[in-house]
């Protein structure tokens, strides 16, 4: 920094140009920002009190609840504490606009107008002091130039007070540039002091507004953290009347039996049906005792089919109406499942679903009328041989195909209803030749009663050319 007079006066010129260019403008936007920044806030401040109004009415509707009343009085005591901080920063921010915007829009209108003229003040006597001191030195040049060669007192004693008053003039231009230079430097201090010091204010009421919001929240945030500790805590009242409605009733009688003659059976399993391993054993190749039941019942329906095609009908259309039936080869024990059925081996189930799911059947246990899931493995196809009242006939001419069947063919009983006529029977006489014995009621071959199977069979004549025969 030069500290020569002209040095110190181009500072201190420059100084108020700063204040008057910079500073001011910048205050003219501080007070423009400060509005939009009180603004700002004041709406997240609304926002705020807006938001938490919502939360405290979601608080209410959860006090209404038996088990959240007590998270609804925390919302509530949370919306409220939330709602006191928002306004505690409201009124920060009325201060704020009271003390510095407004201050410094002010001081920004005033100080524009005061810089100028203290600017100009500086240099008009600036210019007065240097044109004074610009005169005693042209003076004293002149007299210089009249008193070369002439040694007169005259002129020595004139060029001496030239000489004091221009050393008094520069002394006081240098006492005026040092001042002038002094006042704009501290005016510019001033201005710049303070806005520090109006933001020093700011920030200790801002630090006193978090101090007490931290101290607002501080003392209910742990009783807050407590309460919501434990979601799967409910009051006792609540907990009774869940332990009590957890028990399962007794199905009622009446449903029981609507449901059974509606043939609802409940849901299969989830798991599929174990398979005995003692299955394999009686069944190399098990198969499933519907499809067993099929094939028996196909293998039944191919008997006789030339001969006894009536006799085959009308069993087929008894047995229509009839449900089908497995005989149990393994015992099996429901446990504590409601839904299965418990039997021992050689009892007899009727199937009310004819499809396995997941390997397993439902159906009935004749002996104790209860129904249930059961595994299809742990059974096998049963059909009862149906008895007739009437005599069985077999005709002679389909003895060879029945030589060939295990069973003989049972003609079921006639139908007597309404619809159907009602015809007789008439019992078939078998030839004494071709006669067939019954034993415990099943027919049997001749052969396989004791007699001779080639009783019927009549030899030829036969003739011979043998020229060597005798002649007789």
């Amino acid at each position: 920094m030069s500290r020569a007079p002209d040095g110190v006066s181009k500072l201190t010129e420059s100084t108020y140009k700063n204040v008057m260019d910079q500073f001011n403008p910048g205050l003219r936007n501080l007070v423009n920002l400060g509005k939009n920044y009180e603004k700002s806030v004041t709406a997240m401040t609304l926002a705020g009190k807006i938001y938490f109004d919502a939360v405290s009415k979601v608080g209410e509707n959860a006090m209404v609840s038996p088990v959240s009343r007590e998270l609804g009085l925390v919302l509530k005591d949370i919306a409220e504490t939330h709602r006191k901080v928002h306004n505690e920063l409201e009124e920060n921010f009325k201060r704020f606009h009271r003390e510095i915007i407004i201050e410094l829009e002010k001081k920004t209108e005033m100080d524009v107008k005061y810089m100028n003229a203290t600017f100009k003040r500086y240099q008009s006597e600036h210019k007065l002091k240097q044109d004074s001191l610009d005169r005693s030195q042209t003076e004293l040049k002149k007299l210089r130039r009249k008193s070369q060669g002439k040694h007169s007192s005259k002129y020595e004693i004139k060029e001496n007070e030239y000489m004091e008053t221009i050393s008094s003039r520069q002394m006081d231009m240098q006492k005026f540039i040092a001042d002038g230079c002094r006042e704009a430097l501290l005016e510019e201090k001033r201005r710049f002091c303070f806005l520090a010091d109006k933001h020093c204010m700011f920030s200790f009421q801002i630090s006193s507004f978090y101090e007490k919001a931290k101290e607002m929240l501080a003392v209910k945030l742990l009783s807050w953290q407590e309460k919501c500790s434990d979601i799967t805590k409910v009051p006792d009242t609540v907990e009774n009347m869940i332990e009590e409605l957890s028990t399962t009733p007794e199905q009622s009688p009446l449903l029981e039996r609507c449901n059974r003659q509606n043939n609802m059976p409940p849901p299969a399993p989830p798991l599929k049906a174990q398979i005995s391993p003692l299955a394999n054993m009686f069944d190399p190749e098990p198969r499933s005792p519907l499809t067993s039941f099929s094939d028996h019942n196909s293998d039944q329906g191919s008997l006789g089919e030339d001969s006894l095609s009536r006799s085959t009908s009308l069993s087929s259309g008894l047995n229509a109406g009839r449900k089908q039936r497995v005989r149990t080869i393994f015992p099996h024990t429901a446990g504590n499942n409601d839904t299965l059925l418990s039997f021992d081996d050689g009892e007899v189930i009727s199937l009310f679903i004819h499809e396995e799911k997941d390997g397993w059947l439902y159906g009935e246990l004749e002996r104790t009328k209860q129904r249930g899931w059961f595994p299809s493995s742990y059974c096998r196809p049963y059909s009862e041989p149906v008895i007739s009242n009437s005599m069985r006939s077999l005709s002679v001419a389909n003895l060879p195909e029945q030589y060939e069947e295990a069973e003989p063919v049972l003609i079921p009983p006639p139908d007597y209803s309404d619809n159907v006529p009602s015809r007789r029977t008439l019992p078939s006489i078998p030839s004494p030749q071709n006669k067939v014995s019954l034993v415990n009621g099943t027919a049997k071959a001749p052969f396989l009663g004791g007699g001779n199977p080639f009783a019927t069979v009549k030899l030829k004549p036969t003739v011979t050319n043998d020229r060597s025969a005798p002649c007789i």
